[in-house]
């Protein structure tokens, strides 16, 4: 491992952050901790701390001695100086002097020592900072010191390595383990550095660079030791030749992990996040798969992320998926059992206080394919997927040197279901779509984005879908969503879209089927080309992504939602629009037809009839044509409604979501033009 600390860097870092009224120590302690969380070899997802003792000034002009310290919420890779909240440091320091504290005492007592009350929570490990009498001190989870602690003699290796450093055994975080380091660093004040078995490294000096450089050179240290082991310690079983792919084994995943329903009667599902590289394989392609990932975690907090087990399944076989897809639900039929046996014994030793969070499982290990990450947003799965590859990072580099030995299960109870936890999690509200996939079609521009748009206010994550590739392209990365260039009147280009699809998030829940075009003309008059043209887009289009999308909502066997954007022409027609009133038309009879034939399967199918909308479809040249045709203003043209109001595009969008979340609704058509008595379905 290498510093990245940079002169230049810490000198613009440093200055900005000070022309901006930052205390200056404070801004020196940001840099370095943006150091430390910037490599995920040390610190993933809010692990590891920070702190700073420096002095304030308060409003009266009395200094105060502060401790800044990482606060609960905060990444170390991102943070900024609100990032580490000031604390009193002497009254923080005198709470290591009571016998017992609980955590929620603990917590409550450190807010009072904050200086700003509206600040973040400090870290649980605050009170260790403050005793420890360095300026700063650093603390990470690096990979290469815990494959090192959880072996059965890791005690060993770690004082063999590191002869200057305090060990400290395993302590739950929080005041218990202030206490334990309190005692050790007094039994050993000239100690270099302390090492926390089965959890991490802490280094310290009075200047800010010393201390991470130190932090560097001994995860350095612990690589070089770790390299002198076996780099390939599994015996690999090749998989078969035939593998099914991830795209096609996602959505029986999915499925497979799906616990009830949630808001407004939406199926709970989770999104997937698959990886795969020849580390991940190496391990997942291990003889002994299913006795490593039975081991436990590399470090205490991955618990939260991955639960404390995850599951390993047979090679799917492609020819034979009937039977993997079974072998599937057996494992986590069996998963969920053994949770809830877990939960019981450790709940009883409890007390009885604790309330089981949902026992499914968060990974799954396939040979030859890779691994599969499972959580309620695309982002959490990603957190996940991050996790899962530390943890075959330690877990190949324990096994190097000798066995990968974790926590024991009660240590891993106590953490993931710990108040403090449980507290943060309990604020954690989810909103009507999240945990949903939707794929909509059309989505670059017009109301396709607004639609896109109105889905992603709602939770969900989205697959936007267009043939314009940098329309779509720039659409995605602005909302936060998958972009793909898809030609829907290709049925291969869409089905390659839908399998993208469905690799990226493991699967597909909601289809907005959107993408068409006005194709105007005499019926007598048009050429059968222009004709064919229509119906393969406002027609053959939409068959082809609800055709795909119900095979894999199949598959997940948690139901669905199709939505369909048939158009007031499909009901009524206007003059000189034969082409697409008629493709529109033959558009609703297909959306009834999906209704009837998989109503069975949990999936819906329905449709938006709207009117009038200025959109990339409806231009304002179309508005100024079809208003002369009618012999009457564009404005006169676009209110001519029974409400007198213009009807927008994210009128439309909302009715698309309402049909999208609909549980009881299926084979409709809810009409959004303002009122048309022409177009009245009943």
């Amino acid at each position: 491992m290498k510093s990245r600390w940079s002169d230049t860097g810490f000198a613009a870092t440093v200055d900005r952050y000070v022309a901006a009224g930052v205390n200056r120590d404070l801004a020196i302690r940001t840099y370095t901790t943006r150091l430390l969380g910037s490599d995920p070899e040390l610190v993933l997802h809010g692990g590891g701390n920070t702190s700073v003792k420096t002095v304030f000034t308060e409003r009266g002009g009395s200094p105060v001695e502060v401790l800044c310290v990482k606060g609960s919420g905060w990444d170390m890779g991102t943070i900024e100086p609100q990032g580490l909240p000031a604390v009193q440091l002497q009254p923080l320091k005198a709470l290591v002097k009571f016998a017992s504290m609980s955590d929620e005492e603990m917590v409550m007592m450190q807010r009072r020592l904050l200086l700003d009350p509206t600040a973040p929570n400090p870290s649980v490990e605050a009170i260790l900072h403050a005793i420890l009498p360095f300026k700063h001190i650093d603390h990470t989870h690096a990979n290469a010191i815990v494959s090192l602690t959880n072996q059965p003699n890791g005690e060993d290796l770690i004082r063999e390595l590191f002869p200057k450093a305090i060990v400290v055994p395993y302590v739950m975080p929080g005041f218990d383990l202030a206490k334990a380091c309190d005692a050790a660093f007094r039994a050993d004040p000239e100690a270099n550095g302390m090492i926390l078995l089965k959890h991490g490294i802490f280094t310290w000096s009075d200047d800010a660079r010393t201390s991470y450089e130190d932090m560097i050179a001994k995860i350095d240290r612990a690589e070089r030791r770790l390299a002198k082991g076996n780099p390939k310690p599994f015996t690999v079983v090749n998989p078969p030749s035939n593998l099914a792919t991830a795209a096609a084994i996602a959505p029986i995943l999915r499925g497979a992990i799906a616990i009830g329903t949630g808001i407004e009667g939406m199926p709970k599902r989770f999104v997937l996040e698959h990886r795969s590289n020849p580390k991940i394989l190496d391990f997942c392609n291990a003889s002994n798969l299913a006795s490593l990932v039975s081991r436990g975690n590399a470090t205490p907090e991955h618990v939260i992320h991955i639960k404390r087990l995850g599951v390993a399944l047979p090679a799917p076989v492609a020819d034979d998926f009937d039977a993997w897809a079974g072998s599937v639900r057996d494992a986590v039929a069996a998963y969920v059992s053994d949770y809830k046996a877990y939960f019981e014994r450790n709940n009883t030793r409890c007390g009885g206080i604790k309330t089981m969070l949902d026992p499914m499982p968060r990974v799954f290990y396939v040979p030859g394919v890779g691994i599969f990450a499972a959580g309620p947003t695309s982002k959490a799965a990603a957190v996940c997927g991050d996790v899962v590859e530390a943890t075959i990072d330690v877990i190949t580099k324990a096994e190097g040197i000798d066995a990968f030995e974790a926590l024991p299960e009660a240590d891993l109870f106590d953490i993931e279901y710990w108040s403090l936890e449980q507290a943060k999690l309990a604020k954690n509200v989810e909103k009507p779509l999240t945990r949903q996939v939707v794929v909509v079609t059309g989505a670059a521009g017009g109301l396709g984005l607004a639609i896109a748009k109105a889905l992603r206010a709602e939770g969900a994550e989205i697959a936007m879908l267009d043939i314009d590739a940098e329309s779509v392209a720039t659409q995605a990365a602005r909302l936060g969503g998958f972009g793909r260039v898809c030609d829907v009147t290709d049925p291969q280009s869409v089905q390659a879209a839908i399998d993208a699809v469905s690799a990226r998030f493991g699967g597909v829940d909601i289809v907005i089927s959107n993408a068409g075009a006005a194709f105007q003309g005499k019926l007598v008059d048009v050429s059968d080309a222009l004709f064919e043209k229509a119906f393969a887009l406002n027609f053959w289009g939409h068959h082809y992504i609800a055709r795909a999308a119900v095979k894999v909502m199949r598959a997940q066997a948690t139901g669905g939602a199709l939505v369909f954007n048939v158009s007031k022409q499909a009901v009524n027609p206007g003059p000189d629009f034969g082409p697409y009133g008629t493709s529109k038309a033959a558009l609703m009879s297909l959306m009834r037809q999906y209704a009837i034939e998989h109503g069975a399967d949990g999936i819906t199918s329905n449709a938006v009839n709207a009117d009038r909308i200025r959109t990339g479809l409806m231009t304002h040249a179309m508005v100024e044509e079809r208003s002369r045709a009618r012999g009457m203003s564009a404005e006169a043209y676009m209110r001519g409604n029974l409400v007198a109001r213009e009807v927008t595009g994210s009128d439309v969008a909302a009715a698309f979501v309402h049909l999208a979340k609909a549980r009881a609704t299926s084979g409709a058509v809810l009409t959004v033009d303002g009122g048309n008595v022409a177009a009245m379905m009943r």
